[in-house]
């Protein structure tokens, strides 16, 4: 996973998904400028989730749609979007947890802790149910650090039961999406998938 993180972009997509981690890095030292600490932490937060699919070796479009999304829910906290726009957080929540459960699957996978989608171990079912759990359990540490923000550092960060439930009922539902995606659509760059299929094979 080292040798997939370290592997030069090639097509437009990878270069676009690099550039969307450099302004995610960039981003934590605007918001700690023009903005205030807590916002520049929401968003270092985010940087991790950011670098992952380095490692994973996803596909560049699938990349780019990741990174985006990242990027939006860590700004839309910035911007204080989740109050003013109505329903805007059960959307983030619902795309947001998607595409984190679908890279944590893929990940888990590269690990050799999970059979790697297109493998002859690997059912349609187990990516499905998986990746749903994975979402909801991500959805449940989203709501839990939204409580210790809101507890000990801000109160300006909403929290409140209907909301919670609402939120992570939305982050399992694009959970079960991902894992469609991940059981019969290729997420991970050709490169990762031949080479996992040729150590299966020996």
């Amino acid at each position: 996973m080292i040798d997939t993180f370290l592997t030069p972009p090639r097509t437009t997509a990878e270069w676009a998904a690099d550039a969307l981690r450099l302004i995610g890095f960039l981003s934590v030292v605007v918001a700690l400028v023009m903005y205030s600490p807590t916002d520049a932490g929401i968003l270092a937060l985010a940087t991790p989730a950011l670098v992952a699919p380095r490692f994973v070796g996803l596909r560049g479009s699938a990349d780019v749609v990741y990174c985006i999304t990242v990027l939006v829910a860590a700004w839309s906290n910035v911007f204080d979007i989740y109050r003013t726009v109505v329903g805007w957080d059960i959307i983030v929540h619902f795309v947001a947890t998607g595409v984190l459960a679908g890279v944590a699957y893929l990940l888990l996978a590269r690990l050799g802790i999970l059979p790697l989608p297109g493998t002859p171990h690997h059912g349609a079912a187990v990516g499905i149910v998986i990746t749903t759990a994975l979402g909801l359990a991500l959805s449940a540490l989203w709501e839990m650090i939204e409580w210790l923000g809101f507890t000990f550092i801000s109160d300006n960060i909403f929290v409140e039961y209907d909301d919670t439930i609402g939120d992570m009922a939305a982050g399992g539902a694009g959970a079960l999406v991902a894992g469609v995606l991940v059981a019969y659509v290729r997420l991970l760059d050709s490169r990762v998938t031949g080479a996992q299929r040729e150590t299966a094979a020996a």
